[in-house]
């Protein structure tokens, strides 16, 4: 896993159009733009503006992100033509009790398209991090490198329409070391991916996810019904591992991540054997799984 040079690239819209767009694709909408600061935030404001103007199924793609956010508020810009950043839209047809389960079940696809296209043994560490294997250890990740995230959102609409959920997802394609904000963090390229192409990963990653949304819907959101939940477990890194979950307002728990909840909460089994079920922290893996 040597470190190369950036290589930045420009999209070929014209093309991505081509197969993604219907009919000959699945997507109802696909807008490539230049620079914003955070796609998430383009589509929610655009949603909430005027709902019909994305549909279900539709995607903006930035070619540079300067601001892109994460869990907690944190921000994040990646060098131009070196990332895929990009915004879905969806409407799941199911009851928003179950939306719990989008960020995990995007992770597995996200997972499923890093394996098949780029060649590399991706996981998913709870509840929102794309991790690929390192040569040595950094606190808090072990011997794993975050190659990329996602951030889930729930978009009130007015006049009593069914919310909409914006799903963005970074990936670090071609950055080279340098280029890295953290030591924690990686890209394809560094990670020695078989495939360093952004619309190839693109197109992917429309195609398992379209192909994990359409299994959800089917069962009517039901992750666990569906045997989603137990591939969501199967890709997970953070089962098994002693961990410690930096809990909102200071609290923490340790022990070990025992499993996923029916609503998609690890549940930490602490030293004392008292079980503690997470919704929403920071996850940091103490000791991986044997």
């Amino acid at each position: 896993m040597g470190a190369v040079p950036s290589m930045p690239t420009v999209l070929r819209v014209a093309e991505l159009r081509d197969l993604l767009l219907a009919p000959a694709g699945p997507l109802t909408r696909v807008e490539v733009v230049d620079a914003t600061a955070s796609t998430n935030s383009d589509l929610a404001d655009a949603l909430r503006a005027d709902p019909s103007s994305w549909p279900d199924a539709s995607v903006l793609v930035a070619e540079h992100q300067t601001g892109g956010r994460g869990r907690a508020g944190r921000t994040w810009e990646t060098p131009a033509g070196t990332a895929l950043t990009c915004s879905f839209v969806v409407r799941p047809p199911v009851p928003a009790a179950s939306f719990g389960w989008i960020g995990l079940l995007t992770g597995l696809a996200a997972v499923n398209a890093l394996r098949a296209t780029a060649g590399v043994p991706a996981t998913l560490k709870w509840p929102n991090d794309l991790l690929v294997p390192a040569d040595t250890e950094v606190e808090g990740w072990g011997a794993a490198r975050k190659v990329g995230g996602i951030l889930a959102e729930v978009v009130a609409l007015p006049a009593g329409q069914p919310p909409a959920v914006v799903i963005g997802i970074g990936i670090n394609v071609l950055q080279g070391a340098d280029e890295l904000p953290v030591p924690s963090a990686t890209s394809l390229a560094l990670a020695g991916a078989q495939h360093v192409d952004r619309e190839g990963m693109l197109v992917a990653l429309v195609a398992a996810q379209l192909e994990v949304a359409e299994r959800w819907r089917e069962s009517g959101g039901d992750a666990v019904g569906s045997g989603l939940a137990d591939e969501v477990a199967a890709v997970c890194s953070t089962l098994g591992a002693r961990v410690r979950v930096e809990l909102p307002g200071d609290a923490s728990v340790s022990g070990v991540a025992a499993r996923l909840d029916d609503d998609g909460a690890l549940v930490v089994v602490a030293d004392d054997g008292v079980s503690h079920r997470v919704l929403a922290g920071d996850v940091r893996h103490v000791r991986p799984a044997r």
